[in-house]
């Protein structure tokens, strides 16, 4: 797939890290599978990928987290 920011490359696997923000929590998700342009750097997650970041932000966000960093863990 070639990048739709910069048009300049196709994408590769690696990795990336995403941080979720709402009502004063903070996420840090890291090492997280993307697909990521060697050009610019604009990375891509898959649709399974963010559904499981979401359910992981909405679980902490029940549980009354503030502030949590953590690697990402597939299911």
């Amino acid at each position: 797939m070639k990048c739709v920011i910069c048009r300049q490359a196709d994408v590769q696997p690696g990795w990336a890290t995403v941080t979720l923000e709402r009502d004063g929590l903070t996420l840090v998700f890291k090492r997280v599978p993307a697909r990521v342009c060697p050009n610019c750097g604009e990375e891509y997650l898959d649709e399974s990928v963010t559904a499981r970041l979401l359910q992981n932000a909405e679980e902490l966000a029940r549980a009354g987290a503030q502030v949590d960093i953590r690697e990402y863990v597939p299911a």
